[in-house]
């Protein structure tokens, strides 16, 4: 088996994991985000309602989709961040920096490796979390989409791929500023474990796995919620004026954001993402590393690093 599939099968159980832990949380964030002002009170009034109205389930409404499409998603992700920090460590090892074998990426390449990723990731995330975000905002009572599969039918037979693709600029500029900074950050920290006890990547206790995996989680959302907010707005927006269509562009939208409900709209719906993250990035990396050393044992490799 070759490092690269290795790297997508490891990833693949980390996005599982991920969708599994943070999928209630996320349910609770996209309704907060997309609702009208003053529709709920808060996190809990929210999540009460959904509770309440909808029963226990629909906190895993449109799971499907992401649970298939995020496994995917996150498998390009550390698939995309193992290869370029392979090349970044051959690049490395030829200059004579970066230790033994090259792998104490800098700074900057952790940012380009993490940016790289998450644009790889963003051509499958667009329409993953744009059907996963249709399916959770529709009514309960009266849905438009059966599940995923109509939602995709239905929309690209009125749209074709654009509108399969819908709020796909503002899904780039999230994904590749916010993964340029989240992968920076766990990576980083791993570094730092690794030379204070002067062990190897398969050495990192699984706990300090998921606190560095974590606090990666609050770093990619610190930069990218507002992002998330417009790309969520637009994503839930109609297609055209004729279906109710109210922002233009990722710009467009913006604006009127601002200018009719004000700087707190671009961080409402924070609560359940901050309580979610450390929860959701955490199984993301304990799974990929977990999977990743078991993978490399079954296949007998000497070293069980993504190198």
């Amino acid at each position: 088996m070759s490092r690269t599939a290795q790297d997508l099968i490891a990833g693949t159980a980390g996005g599982i994991a991920q969708v599994l832990v943070g999928q209630p949380f996320d349910i609770v964030k996209v309704r907060m985000q997309t609702a009208p002002k003053g529709t709920y009170r808060g996190m809990l009034d929210c999540a009460g309602g959904i509770f309440k109205n909808e029963g226990p389930l629909a906190f895993y409404k449109g799971t499907l989709t992401p649970l298939l499409g995020i496994g995917v998603c996150v498998s390009i992700q550390f698939g995309a961040m193992e290869y370029s920090k392979r090349l970044f460590a051959k690049r490395n090892l030829e200059s004579g920096i970066g230790g033994p074998r090259g792998i104490l990426l800098t700074g900057p390449q952790l940012l380009a490796s993490g940016a790289f990723a998450g644009l790889a990731n963003g051509i499958v995330s667009g329409p993953v979390e744009h059907i996963r975000i249709r399916l959770q905002t529709q009514s309960a009572t009266n849905p438009e989409y059966k599940g995923p599969w109509d939602a995709i039918k239905k929309i690209h037979a009125k749209r074709g791929i654009a509108g399969i693709y819908k709020g796909q600029v503002a899904t780039l500029w999230r994904e590749g500023s916010g993964y340029a900074v989240y992968f920076w950050a766990y990576e980083k920290l791993m570094q730092r474990e690794m030379a204070t006890k002067q062990i190897a990547r398969d050495q990192v206790h699984p706990a300090k796995t998921v606190l560095f995996g974590a606090a990666a989680g609050y770093a990619l959302w610190a930069v990218i919620y507002p992002i998330d907010m417009i790309k969520s707005r637009m994503q839930t927006d109609g297609f055209s004026p004729a279906d109710g269509q109210k922002y233009t562009s990722m710009l467009d939208c913006v604006r009127k954001v601002w200018r009719t409900e004000g700087p707190g709209a671009f961080v409402r719906g924070l609560g359940p993402t901050v309580i979610r993250s450390p929860f959701a990035n955490g199984a993301t990396f304990l799974g990929f590393e977990m999977a990743n050393r078991l993978l490399h044992k079954l296949v007998h490799e000497e070293s069980v690093t993504p190198f």
